[in-house]
């Protein structure tokens, strides 16, 4: 049963209370609209309710709560962050030790997001303290989780280079984050929990990834596979083959990478994700031009071009024709490579994309050599068509604030 739940339960007995009992009312409601997903108009509700008053501190804990965790998914983070510490503030005064550890996780979620992770680990170690001190298994894994998403959210934006690659404080950022996924998958072991295993597991083949150890990443994503399929999961299917594939890649086994991305690309096509769909062909077009399997290529990454035009992808175009120009010129196709280099060039220049634009113009110059032609940059704009031709945190009893693997 939720607080407000809770409140209004006691309240019914009471009917002097009548600002109290129209608070709560209007709280109720809120929680009913985001429940819904209308989180705008139950902020609106839950602000009414703070207008009414009420006595009840825990009624108002789980207002603020509630409040924190809409303005979370409403991506209002400092709004977030003033009402989780409003709830910390509450739940202190009542010496609520559970609602301060539910209010510190969900201050350490929303100041994660927002790129304060120092600050984010104080309050999910504060957060993981008071649960392993009331002996609560379930927050302390929650809090152990958010740790290592904090230290994992931190070392890839610190490291945002080639997996391996980096300093050692991303190194240190990084090997936190196993070491506190890994204490959360022992837990979640000991609690037959095997859905948070599976997101443990599909955490800690990321963290591996980035930290270059490919052969233990593909470990915990193969895990991750295997639970998914007892769940029926499809999209945590199509991630973690998607995981695997890019594992695969960096190990040089292309032809495992190549069947991991056509699982991929069927339950994306299974889901309807249109933009992963997208993704899938391209990463396939890759594995196959690494494989040296042009014509393979040159099908998927036409494939890929013709959902980046219908998702209006200029971005993915951009590369889908880059892609398409150099599988051309590996097979002696230089017309149509030379017709793609400038399709390439003519997106570069308009997404302002400097270091594509000169590598075009290198292409186009290499291109025009090779047939004789004299060397011209394409000046009118043209959208290049899939064929080759030319044409213009935590609440009581809302979802917990937590990054899902």
């Amino acid at each position: 049963m939720s607080s407000l739940s809770a409140s209004a339960e006691n309240l019914s007995s009471d009917q002097n209370n009548d600002g109290s009992s129209m608070c709560l009312e209007l709280a109720l409601e809120g929680e009913r609209l985001c429940k819904s997903g209308d989180c705008r108009a139950g902020v609106a509700f839950f602000q009414a309710a703070i207008q009414a008053g009420t006595d009840d501190l825990r009624t108002l804990s789980a207002i603020y709560s509630q409040l924190g965790n809409a303005y979370f998914y409403l991506g209002d983070y400092t709004k977030a962050m003033q009402y989780h510490k409003h709830d910390l503030t509450l739940a202190r005064s009542m010496n609520d030790k559970l609602g301060e550890a539910k209010s510190s996780g969900n201050l350490g979620n929303t100041l994660k997001v927002m790129g304060r992770f120092d600050e984010a680990a104080i309050f999910c170690q504060r957060h993981l303290a008071i649960a392993q001190s009331l002996g609560d298994r379930l927050s302390e894994g929650r809090a152990l989780y958010n740790l290592g998403n904090v230290y994992h959210a931190k070392g890839k934006q610190l490291g945002q280079k080639d997996p391996g690659d980096f300093s050692d404080e991303v190194k240190e950022s990084l090997m936190q984050a196993v070491d506190y996924y890994q204490q959360n998958l022992t837990l979640m072991k000991d609690l037959g929990d095997r859905g948070a295993q599976g997101r443990a597991c599909g955490n800690l083949g990321n963290t591996y990834y980035l930290l270059g150890n490919f052969e233990t990443a593909i470990e915990h994503h193969q895990e991750r596979l295997r639970i998914a399929r007892e769940f029926g999961d499809k999209a945590a299917e199509r991630r973690a083959n998607s995981n695997l594939g890019n594992s695969h890649i960096f190990l040089g086994q292309f032809e495992q990478a190549a069947n991991h991305y056509k699982r991929t690309l069927s339950l994306a096509m299974e889901l309807g994700e249109r933009a992963v769909e997208a993704q899938a062909c391209y990463s396939l077009g890759n594995t196959y031009t690494l494989l040296r399997d042009f014509p393979t290529a040159i099908d998927y990454h036409q494939r890929h071009l013709a959902i980046a035009q219908e998702l209006g992808d200029r971005i993915g175009e951009a590369r889908a024709c880059w892609s398409l120009g150099n599988a051309h010129s590996s097979i002696g196709n230089h017309e149509k490579a030379l017709h793609y280099a400038n399709s390439h060039y003519l997106l570069a220049k308009e997404l302002g994309d400097v270091v594509g634009e000169n590598t075009a113009k290198m292409n186009i110059s290499d291109l025009r050599k090779i047939l004789g032609l004299p060397e011209v940059l394409p000046v009118v704009a043209t959208t290049t068509d899939a064929g080759g031709t030319n044409s213009q945190t935590e609440g009581d009893t809302l979802q917990e604030l937590q990054s899902v693997q």
